[in-house]
């Protein structure tokens, strides 16, 4: 008589596991992404603004 068994894969099969355990020593926080964002963007008007006669762009 043939088995009627099933055999499934296993659950955790190529899937790599990252522990919780670790801590970066660099930390950014999301208010400094965006006072940077922020910084990055009022330089570019400001460089559109007031230095378009130095760069000879019209």
């Amino acid at each position: 008589m043939a088995r009627d068994r099933v055999n499934m894969p296993m659950s955790t099969a190529g899937i790599t596991r990252y522990f919780d355990d670790y801590k970066s020593k660099v930390e950014i926080l999301p208010g400094h992404v965006l006072l940077l964002i922020g910084l990055v963007v009022l330089g570019i008007i400001l460089m559109f603004s007031f230095a378009q006669g130095f760069f000879g762009i019209q």
